[in-house]
């Protein structure tokens, strides 16, 4: 009776798992999508780290495989090598390392999903946690648009 039991409920884990399996698979059409994130303000109104992201992801043969991701400050200017200083210099230099990490992990997330073929399973890099929710929400929405147009 064990024996059976336990079989009947191995046939019906792997029988939900199915089910669910088949749900959870996308269609993108192939092409180039670009998706952009809300504009993130800091809770205290300081404009240290405001901004928002942008991806651009390309899909080939229903699969991604290409995706950039850049952040902007609100004024729409991005945030490169420049990022973190104040007038050209490094003012403050633990802010500059900081931004600047934030900064680098843009083009980490673009190649981890890349590599991964999808958002889920990519975690956050310490330091850079705005952007890797600014980035979920922006490939989203760039993943959205590819599956509208299948």
């Amino acid at each position: 009776m064990k024996k059976y039991i336990s079989l009947l409920l191995a046939a019906s884990m792997a029988g939900t798992l199915l089910i669910a399996g088949c749900g959870s698979s996308k269609v993108y059409k192939d092409g180039t999508y670009e998706g952009s994130s809300s504009v993130y303000e800091n809770e205290d109104g300081s404009e240290d780290g405001n901004g928002y992201g942008v991806a651009t992801v390309t899909i080939k043969d229903g699969k991604i495989s290409d995706c950039t991701y850049l952040t902007y400050e609100i004024d729409g200017t991005l945030k490169d090598e420049e990022y973190g200083k104040e007038d050209g210099r490094i003012a403050n230099k633990d802010y500059y390392n900081k931004a600047q990490k934030a900064n680098a992990a843009c083009a980490e997330y673009a190649s981890m999903l890349v590599a991964n073929g999808q958002l889920e399973g990519i975690d956050s890099i310490s330091g850079a946690t705005i952007n890797y929710n600014e980035f979920v929400e922006a490939v989203e929405n760039a993943l959205a648009l590819a599956a509208e147009q299948k």
